[in-house]
């Protein structure tokens, strides 16, 4: 699936890769700048409650929208703060200084936001009428979008006393356990053919066309996080239990509703999401996988074959300047102004693409605070799939920057639309370099785009399943690690279809899943993104009047609008359920065209 014009038989060795220079945020860990914000914060969240708590009822609009300001600015120091600790954590959450680091800037930030908390559970408990009168103070209907989301969580919301013993807790709690998780993964090692490699790179060797290799890696993957197993059961357990007694002090109907109420969608729109994708298997992964395995020449399909690249792909390696080329080119066809934000991230050290051992494995896009600016991290191996990573990860941070006039309160989107600009610029970067293959190299391509599909729809409702089965479950007691991977095996069973065969080490997947633990149920926002883009992305094509400018104003909205105020100028609508089948349906004419092509 490679341009033969930008393509090379050898990646940009990883010390010509770029790496991110986050003095835009701090000059160091040591810097005294780090700790005078913290004390200014501090000092500041201290002022705030002396002086705003208990005063919101009598308020008038103006007095409540300098409130409003005065937190939101507080938010934006810790927020800076907050994010330099988690983008050192992720550069190399193997250094025990950055640990260190991390550790004590998290309790900082929580004792410290400790002293508001007040502020958010008071602006609930005023009257429906009474704020909407103080709404005719233009100053504070600027805030009206963030108050109508907050106000979605006044049923769940605790006693103040509760609440601050929860959020001081977390650290110890929740935050203990996901940090556990993340520096076992990132100290592991994983003994390949002689050769000792971390995680990520192992799992890289699940896409390299030796078959053998492929068989090794899977196999050692399993064996290394069988290995930690119950370690990793303990961790999943604790926290599928911690998330219960919350959900059960909250009165959220089931665990997926906290998720859904954060990403500001309904539950009936996430069950018909899920219902649609569900039904469409035999359609989509089964039928693909069939083919897959054909053209491999093989009679059943092992996990490790799910990524394998197609016998005809050349495989070569996109340098990471041919990488940048296609991703900028395929934004400015679409809107010269998109090209230029993102051309920045390249331009400035904004981008973290190195290989290094203890990096965080995967990729993100992390927004920091809008008076700065966002931060890529990705692994680049130089494969097709980086590039189209690299263009989901700028489509986030493109997002970003656009979206952060808005503010603090106001910049970030639900994750349900935070997919929307990442993949719509892996579709644009798709199109793009699918409209100059030639006829082999269009085939290639489309079947990794299918798979990349299957990847970000199916795999990922498979996820939400699991996730599903797995929290229902424990509500009645905790699972050994083999029930764990009994509901895994049946969730990748039903999704990936009859043309795979499983091997027992995978049982063990679900285990390094960094989703399930950081974020529960997040997972559906991708399968939500991709099609939401597909549909988006067919009224594109049909010449919809003045698309790009709306596009533009629909990512510059920010959290300001939901997803059917977002839609609603592109004639869609995501409670309809025949939404879904608008997206499903591109994938499934991508598959059959391979099918009318073999």
């Amino acid at each position: 699936m490679n341009n033969a014009n930008s393509a090379q038989t050898e990646p940009s060795p990883s010390d010509q890769l770029p790496t991110w220079d986050l003095s835009d945020l701090y000059p160091s860990p040591d810097s005294p700048l780090v700790m005078d914000d913290l004390l200014k914060a501090e000092n500041a969240a201290k002022t705030f409650a002396k002086t705003r708590a208990g005063t919101l009822a009598t308020a008038s609009g103006s007095a409540l929208a300098a409130a409003i300001g005065e937190y939101e600015a507080i938010q934006d120091i810790l927020g800076r703060v907050g994010s330099y600790a988690q983008l050192l954590f992720a550069g190399d959450s193997s250094d025990p200084a950055i640990g260190r680091f991390y550790q004590i800037v998290s309790e900082r930030i929580t004792a410290i936001s400790s002293d508001m908390i007040f502020f958010t559970l008071e602006l609930n408990r005023l009257d429906d009428a009474a704020l909407e009168a103080k709404f005719s103070d233009a100053a504070l209907a600027r805030y009206r979008p963030w108050l109508r989301d907050l106000r979605v969580f006044r049923p769940h919301q605790l006693s103040d006393e509760l609440e601050k013993l929860t959020h001081e807790r977390d650290l110890t709690a929740n935050g203990a356990w996901v940090r556990l998780f993340d520096e076992t993964i990132a100290a592991m090692r994983i003994d390949l053919n002689g050769e000792s490699l971390t995680v990520s790179d192992t799992l890289n060797k699940l896409s390299d066309r030796d078959r053998g290799l492929r068989e090794a890696a899977g196999k050692a993957v399993g064996k290394a996080f069988g290995d930690n197993i119950r370690l990793f059961g303990l961790i999943t357990n604790t926290l599928a239990k911690d998330k219960e007694i919350e959900d059960t002090w909250r009165h959220h109907a089931r665990p997926t509703s906290f998720r859904n109420r954060a990403n500001m969608v309904e539950d009936e729109v996430v069950d018909a999401l899920v219902t649609a994708v569900r039904a469409s298997y035999p359609r989509l992964s089964h039928r693909y996988y069939q083919m897959k395995a054909k053209w491999l020449g093989l009679p059943k399909l092992q996990h490790w074959d799910r990524n394998a690249p197609l016998p005809n792909d050349d495989d070569r390696l996109i340098a990471w300047p041919d990488a940048t080329k296609q991703v900028l080119d395929a934004y400015g066809a679409f809107s010269p102004e998109l090209a230029s934000v993102g051309k920045q991230f390249f331009d400035k050290p904004w981008i973290d693409a190195r290989l290094k051992p203890g990096k965080s494995g995967g990729a993100f896009a992390h927004p920091t605070v809008p008076s700065v600016h966002p931060y890529l991290l990705l692994n680049y191996h130089g494969k097709t799939r980086d590039v189209m990573t690299l263009a989901h990860e700028l489509g986030h941070g493109v997002h970003q920057v656009l979206a952060g006039p808005q503010g603090t309160l106001m910049s970030h989107t639900p994750l349900t639309l935070a997919e929307t600009a990442s993949v719509f610029g892996e579709m644009l970067t798709f199109r793009s370099l699918l409209d100059s293959a030639n006829q082999a190299q269009r085939r290639i391509m489309l079947a990794s785009k299918v798979e990349d599909m299957l990847n970000t729809v199916v795999r990922q409702i498979a996820f939400y399943e699991f996730e599903t089965l797995l929290h229902d479950e424990r509500r009645t007691g905790e699972l050994l690690p083999e029930r764990i991977g009994e509901l895994w095996m049946k969730v990748q069973t039903e999704s990936l279809g009859p043309a795979f065969e499983f091997t027992p080490e995978y049982s063990v997947f679900w285990s390094y899943v960094p989703h399930f633990i950081h974020s529960p149920f997040y997972v559906y926002a991708y399968a939500f993104g991709d099609c939401l883009v597909n549909a988006l992305y067919s009224v594109f094509q049909n010449g919809h009047p003045g698309f790009q400018a709306k596009y533009l104003e629909m990512l510059k909205a920010g959290g300001t609008k939901r997803h059917k105020e977002l839609l609603a100028p592109f004639g869609l609508d995501a409670s309809d359920p025949a939404f879904w089948s608008k997206g499903l349906d591109v994938i499934s004419g991508f598959i059959d065209e391979l099918e009318a092509e073999a």
